[in-house]
């Protein structure tokens, strides 16, 4: 007997069981789905950050209060945080080499009337629109004098513009920020949702409003925008035997270049682990699919014995049922493909969310080998049995 002929059998004894072939595809189904979905997020989500990263330009150099092998940036290794004072000293230094610009950030509550909304703060001053901000689609920026006048002007992202004013220009609107007034002056292109949130719930204030704010000296860190490209690791040695006096070692200073390559690593660290994650729902499915071969065995024991009888080879019985268990897992996974796939377009209004042609091909392997690996010994017992022991089987 060909192989045609045992697909056709086999197709033949899985349509005659339909509601269990379904509920045992089921498994393969969940579990290559759940890749697909997993990984496509864990991927949208690298690219777009690793893009943000790369478009603010590859002269910047980051700069944070803590060591990265004690927690990171902003991470359990802090024991002294960044002041405006540090900034001063660092940009006299470094003069027409560079631009030192300030950041901050922190959670806070919006209101205008009776509407309220939650979203993150971010102070920063003139220089900050292009390297930490983003791109101004309405109004402009805040100017050097009304950083330094602490004055009450904000520029907000586009969540908040539809959440206050929907369909209307903010620019000159009134917004409450932790509870005091500011005037709108400009409106920040969106930039879409990621894992952390949506980057368009923010709302930006020059840096001193934002530190009276919130009663603080602190700034969360510090860009150092180089003029020259070329000077980049030189301004980066200079920045640390600068700070090192008054921090010891409790900073960090990465380049762009240092910076995608660390949230490369753990972006894609993290991918992995989601992707493993989901692939234990494909072993369960795996296991389902050798639980029902098993009963189909013991089920059809006297037809095996029959076939058997009549001339049937241990080959022949052999692979029925390993085509058997990879036609329910390998449908499952084409089934499983088109659910993650759809699941990864529909989520990608919140999450950003890239279905990659490995995930899906390493989806399919995986089913296709879940199928195989789990569908070989129901079909070895079958091909084993006896033919006189089996014609007996009642």
């Amino acid at each position: 007997m060909n192989l045609v002929e045992s697909f056709r059998i086999a197709i033949r004894a899985l349509s005659a069981n339909k509601v269990r072939s379904v509920l045992t595809m089921l498994g393969v189904i969940i579990g290559v789905a759940a890749v697909i979905l997993l990984v496509s997020i864990g991927t949208g989500v690298q690219n777009q950050i690793t893009g943000q990263i790369s478009g603010l330009g590859s002269n910047l150099l980051f700069v944070f209060p803590g060591k990265m092998d004690q927690g990171g940036p902003g991470g359990g290794g802090i024991t002294k945080q960044f002041t405006l004072d540090d900034l001063d000293y660092v940009q006299a230094r470094i003069g027409a080499q560079g631009t030192v610009i300030p950041l901050l950030q922190a959670p806070t509550q919006l209101r205008v009337g009776n509407r309220t909304k939650n979203s993150t703060l971010g102070g920063s001053d003139q220089n900050g629109k292009d390297a930490a901000a983003g791109t101004i689609d309405q109004g402009r920026w805040f100017t050097r004098g009304e950083v330094v006048g602490n004055s009450r002007v904000a520029v907000i992202g586009s969540d908040v513009r539809d959440e206050f004013y929907p369909g209307q220009n903010p620019i000159g609107r009134k917004l409450d920020v932790g509870g005091q007034p500011f005037t709108i002056i400009g409106l920040l292109a969106a930039k879409g949702g990621s894992l952390g949130g949506s980057q368009d719930n923010v709302v930006d204030i020059p840096i001193t409003t934002a530190q009276q704010i919130l009663n603080t000296r602190d700034i969360s860190g510090m860009l150092v925008d180089v003029s020259d490209t070329n000077q980049i690791e030189a301004v980066k040695a200079q920045v640390e035997r600068l700070l090192r006096p008054r921090f010891a070692d409790q900073f960090t200073v990465f380049t762009q270049e240092q910076t995608l390559g660390i949230l490369s690593t753990l972006l894609g660290t993290l991918t992995a682990m989601l992707a493993g994650l989901a692939s234990i729902s494909l072993l369960v499915g795996g296991i389902g699919i050798m639980n029902i071969m098993l009963v189909s065995v013991s089920e059809r024991t006297r037809e095996i014995g029959i076939r058997k009888a009549v001339g049937a080879r241990t080959y022949d019985i052999l692979s029925q049922f390993v085509i058997e268990a990879m036609v329910l897992s390998v449908l499952g996974g084409v089934i499983g493909i088109l659910v993650g796939a759809g699941g990864a377009l529909a989520m990608h209004k919140w999450v950003p969310a890239q279905v990659t042609f490995w995930a899906v091909a390493l989806a399919f392997l995986f089913s296709a080998a879940v199928g195989v690996f789990f569908g070989v010994y129901p079909a070895y017992r079958a091909s084993r049995l006896d033919p006189i022991e089996a014609l007996r089987y009642e």
